[in-house]
C-alpha cells in the first residue's frame, strides 16, 4: 500500500508539471513577466491557436524586418532581432532611429539632426513611444502572452460585422506607456484569427473608446498580418530578410526594395 501511494503521489507531481508546461508544449511559451497565474487556461489556449493560425511561433521568431505605414502619418521599419526601430514622421519631416533594447539613438527633427544629448534622449524616447503604439496596431495578435499581460476569457460575443467570436480581455501591469489600458480581442473560432478589438482607456471603463475590425489578412514572408482597421488602413506592409545599408545608422532618406 505504501509503494502504491508513493507511485500515485509521483504521478500527481508529473501531471501537475505537465499542466503548467502545456503552453510550452504548444511551441508558444509566454514571455518572461506574462501573468500566468492570473490568466486562465482557456484564454491561453485561444492565444496559442491565434499564434498558430498567424504562421506559428517559430516563423514569428524568425521574422526579422517588418515595414509598414501607420495611417499615412508615419513609416516604420523594425529590426526584431536587434531591437531597433526607424520611424519617419511625414508631418514634420522628422526621423527617429531608436535602440529599443538599450535606449538612445539618432534623431532628425524638421530636417535638422539633433546633436545635444538632452535632445537626443528626449526625442528618441518620443520615437520609441511612436513605435510602441504603431507596432501594436500591426502585430498585437503575436503579443497576447507578452510581459505584463493578464489574459482572461470573457465569453462569446458578436463582432460589428455580425459574426460570433471568442472574446479575450487583455489588461497590463507596469508595461508600456499606458498600462491602464484594456482591450477586448475578438477571435474567430473557425479561422482562429483576430477579427476585432475594443479599446478602453482605463481598465475600469464600461464602454470602449473605440472598436475597429482586423481584416484583410495577407501573408508576408512566413507570417500573416492585417492592415484593415475599418476607416483607416495600415499600408505598405512588408517583411524583409535584409534592408539597405544605413537603415538604422543613417538619417538620410531610405529607399526600400519592392
Amino acid at each position: 500500500m505504501m509503494i502504491r501511494n508513493l507511485l500515485l503521489f509521483c504521478l500527481s507531481l508529473i501531471l501537475f508539471s505537465c499542466g503548467n508546461e502545456a503552453s510550452e508544449m504548444t511551441g508558444n511559451p509566454p514571455a518572461e513577466g506574462f501573468n500566468l497565474e492570473g490568466s486562465d487556461e482557456k484564454a491561453i489556449a485561444i492565444a496559442d491557436s491565434v499564434m498558430a493560425a498567424m504562421g506559428g511561433r517559430q516563423n514569428w521568431d524568425n521574422t526579422r524586418y517588418i515595414h509598414w505605414n501607420f495611417f499615412g502619418a508615419r513609416t516604420l521599419l523594425w529590426d526584431k532581432l536587434e531591437q531597433k526601430a526607424r520611424v519617419e514622421s511625414h508631418r514634420d519631416s522628422s526621423i527617429y532611429i531608436v535602440d529599443l533594447k538599450n535606449g538612445g539613438g539618432m534623431v532628425k527633427r524638421n530636417g535638422e539632426e539633433q546633436t545635444a544629448p538632452d535632445s537626443i534622449a528626449m526625442y528618441t524616447k518620443r520615437g520609441e513611444g511612436m513605435w510602441i503604439n504603431d507596432s501594436y496596431w500591426l502585430v498585437m495578435p503575436y503579443k497576447l502572452k507578452d510581459s505584463g499581460v493578464t489574459l482572461k476569457y470573457v465569453g462569446q460575443d458578436t463582432t460589428q460585422a455580425g459574426k460570433m467570436a471568442d472574446v479575450l480581455q487583455l489588461t497590463f501591469e507596469a508595461v508600456g506607456n499606458t498600462p491602464n489600458n484594456k482591450y477586448l480581442v475578438y477571435v474567430d473560432p473557425d479561422s482562429h484569427l483576430v477579427t476585432q478589438w475594443d479599446f478602453f482607456t482605463n481598465a475600469g471603463d464600461e464602454a470602449p473608446r473605440f472598436s475597429t475590425p482586423w481584416a484583410d489578412y495577407k501573408e508576408y514572408g512566413s507570417i500573416l498580418l492585417s492592415g484593415d482597421r475599418g476607416n483607416r488602413k495600415l499600408s505598405n506592409i512588408a517583411v524583409y530578410e535584409s534592408v539597405p545599408e544605413g537603415a538604422f545608422t543613417s538619417l538620410e532618406p531610405l529607399k526600400m526594395g519592392d
